[in-house]
């Protein structure tokens, strides 16, 4: 199967760093698809091992460079279904530890979520382990989180809004929970969303949320439907997400990118991104940024 090797960076990729990646990895000249992104030719005849070398000696080309070098194969490159994670992925901070901010146990909360996203703890569990620490905080602390600290990351309008342009199914599928999923589904342009429901009685946290919990298995889950709905396979959705919960939706998905993500993650995603913002999903599928909609 043929592949291509795409380059993409934030900051841009500059014509020297598209050379000196093509010179490295013996791969055609190299084709523009914008200023963040660039794409190389591999030869098609070349054995998974021998793709693997050029992969690697593009990115050592490119080791002191923030660019982000991954390998797609050309084949069905396009996907027809995006299902995104939303915590530390579509919006950069991790709703559940800005809501612990305002109850005063942000350390106690963070330092849950840091192990549970790198799969040292079951999310599930540690998902009620700290939301039972928001016990008694007042609901209207969930509209300052959202007012104050809730944004989109750079790219993720655009992904969003030219997947659906180009005939796909967007969905945001969170961990999270539904007070921010919703508006952030809404900015961002995604046509579906699910996440978790806290549990308020009286104006204040209860301390639980309302079970089942979307978790690892739910989002693979979602995803499964996602395409069973439309008549597409998982090999035609892109999934991208960051943490453990993520990994099972990652896996299953033709294109799994891993987007600023926990190691574990990283290592089993078909595309890595440190440097680029989330526009460069559309160019790993071949979209140019004349093609973007912003």
């Amino acid at each position: 199967m043929s592949h291509l090797i795409v380059l993409t960076s934030a900051r841009g990729v500059s014509d020297a760093q598209a050379e000196a990646a093509a010179r490295a990895a013996g791969a055609g000249a190299p084709r523009r698809l914008g200023r963040g992104g660039v794409e190389l030719d591999l030869d098609g005849a070349m054995t998974p091992e021998a793709r693997a070398e050029a992969l690697a000696r593009a990115r050592a080309a490119l080791a002191d460079a923030e660019v982000d070098v991954n390998a797609v194969p050309r084949e069905g490159r396009r996907k027809r279904v995006l299902i995104a994670d939303m915590d530390s992925t579509i919006i950069p901070v991790e709703c559940i530890d800005e809501i612990a901010d305002f109850a005063g146990v942000k350390p106690r909360v963070a330092e849950i979520t840091e192990r549970a996203m790198r799969g040292e703890l079951d999310f599930d569990g540690a998902l009620r382990a700290r939301v039972a620490l928001l016990a008694g905080l007042p609901a209207a602390a969930l509209d300052r989180v959202l007012a104050e600290r809730i944004s989109l990351n750079p790219g993720a309008r655009t992904l969003a809004r030219t997947m659906a342009a180009q005939g796909a199914v967007t969905a945001l599928v969170s961990g999270g929970f539904t007070h921010f999923a919703e508006p952030v589904a809404r900015m961002a342009g995604f046509a579906r969303h699910q996440a978790n429901r806290l549990r308020i009685a009286e104006g204040r946290l209860t301390g639980e949320v309302e079970e089942p919990i979307l978790g690892r298995q739910a989002k693979l889950e979602a995803l499964r439907a996602l395409c069973a709905e439309i008549g597409a396979s998982p090999a035609e959705a892109v999934a991208v997400g960051d943490g453990a919960n993520d990994l099972a939706m990652i896996e299953a998905a033709g294109l799994g990118v891993a987007y600023r993500a926990k190691p574990a993650v990283a290592a089993c995603a078909d595309a890595a991104l440190r440097w680029s913002d989330l526009s460069a999903i559309l160019h790993l599928q071949g979209l140019g940024e004349d093609q973007f909609e912003n």
